[in-house]
């Protein structure tokens, strides 16, 4: 098996659910830390999921419940999370259109 270090996602999640992150084929991913940071002058939210397969983001998936991220403020939130299956996805909204840049990062094993 092959572990293999990855940025899964860079980027400003819409203000609708959208997909950040897609488990290939024949892998596993462990979701190792998220950075929000707002670069706004006002405080903004996002939500964010961890979605099996074939299944819709909502509160039982629901892993960053509508969190603030305070006015020009950077929150790391570090943890593990396996995504054990193709087709997982990692899901995300903000409150605020532009106002929150994600990055997460892992490892796919392949």
């Amino acid at each position: 098996m092959a572990n293999t270090p990855k940025r899964l996602y860079t980027g400003q999640p819409g203000t609708t659910i959208g997909t950040l992150y897609t488990v290939p084929a024949s892998t596993k991913t462990i979701v190792k830390n998220i950075v929000l940071a707002n670069t706004t002058a006002t405080d903004a939210t996002i939500d964010i999921h961890l979605v099996p397969n074939g299944g819709t983001a909502g509160a039982t998936n629901k892993i960053v419940p509508t969190y603030t991220v305070t006015a020009k403020n950077t929150v790391v939130i570090d943890f593990s999370a396996v995504l054990d299956t193709a087709g997982d996805t990692i899901q995300a909204l903000q409150g605020t259109s532009g106002a929150i840049t994600v990055y997460i990062s892992g490892i796919e094993v392949v």
